[in-house]
């Protein structure tokens, strides 16, 4: 286990070297861009609605698909060059197109896990096992500590999932408002280290997140891990503040200071800078995959349509791709493992991993 001395140690040192390169853009930069938006061709379609058919020939289980299952000759080339990008590259992208008009659930399911198993393998996403997570308003209350945000209408603030990616297909917007936005967790750690080093400081060293009630076997209800952290030559960000803040209700959690606080806010700010961040506006269809050791993610409030069947739902994967980046080791109170391929999710007490086609 990294102790806390060896992470800030670690750490200190690119305090006097700014995050170059691809993953370190401000939202700025990418309004004057859209090659970051990917458009599925005609014959790609075709070729996903044939690896649909094979699955459903073959009575395949949405949990059980694989790349290897699922054949997409010329698009599954594509995804691999395209999930190197996320990984190595600028960390998102956007693709869009998909007619998810023309499938019903199961149909929107597969399709999307299928494509999805190209970038990486599905991690569970909650004690339940969920595999396929559903991004809906479930009529829950944010300040319940055993509730997650994504289960409610509610903003999300900026965050990160725990997985190396996290994916979104959109299948029916909100009545008004869901506005998704990402930032460049890189470049929020360039502007610190420039302006508030003093500030960056505390943000490495760990900070206590409760686990909102998912507590795996032999653990604590909360982890504690540095916001920034450094190790084989990179830097990944772990961050979900209103988790950090519920973290308190736990007495012998150490209480945030003065300086936790400034420092805390000071990330926030960065993140909703007008600059920095980068806000969209998903179509049913879109599908997004984002970086989580290099972006922070966030929704904004909305008002969803009375009717059920009209309502704001989006496809949730969070994946391990079999390449990746190593972890510090203490990433495993999180993660369950840092084993490259096999890492990332929640796992508990009687989790069974499925993929369930409706919120529960």
């Amino acid at each position: 286990m990294t102790t806390i001395a060896a992470t800030v140690a670690a750490v200190q040192h690119p305090l006097h070297r700014p995050i170059t390169g691809p993953s370190a853009w401000t939202g700025a930069q990418m309004r004057r861009r859209d090659d970051w938006i990917r458009p599925f061709t005609a014959p790609e379609l075709a070729e996903i609605d044939a690896a649909l058919a094979t699955v459903r020939a073959k009575g395949l289980d949405i949990a059980d698909i694989t790349a290897g299952n699922f054949p997409l000759a010329t698009l599954g080339p594509a995804l691999l060059a395209i999930r190197d990008e996320v990984l190595n590259g600028r960390g998102f992208i956007l693709l869009r197109g998909l007619p998810v008009e023309r499938y019903d659930m199961a149909g929107a399911a597969t399709v999307y896990f299928g494509i999805g198993a190209y970038l990486g393998k599905a991690r569970s996403q909650n004690a339940q096992g969920h595999l396929l997570g559903h991004v809906r308003d479930q009529g829950l209350d944010v300040k319940d500590p055993n509730v997650r945000v994504y289960q409610t209408r509610e903003r999300q603030t900026f965050h990160t999932d725990s997985c190396d990616i996290v994916g979104l297909l959109c299948l029916k917007t909100a009545k008004s408002g869901g506005l998704g936005s990402i930032v460049s967790s890189m470049t929020i750690y360039n502007r610190m280290a420039a302006e508030h080093p003093d500030l960056l400081l505390r943000l490495c060293r760990p900070m206590t997140t409760d686990r909102r009630g998912e507590v795996p076997e032999g653990e604590r209800p909360y982890f504690a891990l540095p916001v920034f952290n450094s190790h084989a030559g990179h830097l990944s960000v772990i961050y979900a503040r209103r988790y950090i803040e519920s973290g308190q209700r736990f007495p012998e959690v150490p209480r945030l200071t003065p300086q936790d606080l400034a420092a805390l806010d000071e990330f926030d700010r960065l993140a909703n800078d007008d600059e920095l961040r980068l806000d969209m506006e998903f179509r049913p269809g879109d599908m997004q995959f984002v970086h989580n050791h290099t972006i922070l993610h966030d929704r904004t409030e909305y008002v969803d349509w009375p009717e059920p069947e009209r309502k704001r739902h989006l496809l949730r994967l969070w994946l391990s791709p079999p390449v990746g980046r190593p972890l510090p080791p203490a990433y495993a109170a999180r993660y369950g493992s840092v084993a490259i391929g096999d890492r990332g999710g929640i796992i508990c007490h009687g989790t069974r991993p499925h993929a369930p086609l409706e919120p529960v």
